[in-house]
């Protein structure tokens, strides 16, 4: 037995379940957050979303099916926690997705976590003109470096499809970047 069933076995063992979901948070929280945070932008926001999807993780456990890997479950669950985030705080401030996006980068500059430059603020507002596909594809992409494949086994999209996405997102980053 390799060791992610065994580690997922204890899991969902109710004697191990509470050491092994420590584990798994101390594994996982910082590559989660990092992924939530291409995502939500925010430090706080980030932190918040976080906890929601470790939640979500720890009451779902035993609905985990061991299809994917738990890295590929996990990472869908943020992703998803991540995108809701997002439309519930747009919703509550009457506007758009984009439009939320838009103002959480040009908070970007007052966030104390956020080390980047003119450059890096002007790639996160072409990555808020793309669709929500791309956007999510060039950034676990760029900026995780994650796989073709493992990006597939997260968004349930066919590798074709996201090399596709992840081409067509570049082009339009680029346009952006020369055109303003």
């Amino acid at each position: 037995m390799d060791d992610e069933k065994v580690f997922i076995a204890e899991l969902l063992n109710p004697k191990t379940r509470e050491t092994a979901f420590r584990q798994l948070v101390a594994r996982y929280g910082k590559p989660l957050y990092n992924h939530i945070r291409t995502i939500v932008l925010n430090h706080d926001d980030a932190d918040d979303v976080l906890q929601n999807t470790f939640i979500k993780i720890f009451r779902n456990l035993e609905n985990f099916k061991g299809e994917s890997k738990l890295f590929s479950w996990m990472y869908r669950i943020a992703t998803n926690e991540a995108i809701t985030f997002i439309s519930q705080r747009a919703k509550k401030l009457g506007l758009s997705t984009e439009e939320a996006q838009q103002k959480a980068i040009l908070n970007l500059k007052a966030d104390d976590y956020f080390e980047g430059d003119a450059l890096q603020l002007k790639l996160q507002q072409a990555i808020a003109i793309l669709p929500e596909k791309q956007q999510l594809v060039f950034k676990m992409k760029y900026f995780e470096d994650l796989k073709y494949e493992e990006i597939s086994e997260i968004l349930g999209t066919s590798v074709g499809a996201l090399k596709a996405s992840y081409h067509h997102a570049v082009k339009k980053i680029e346009e952006y970047i020369v055109n303003n």
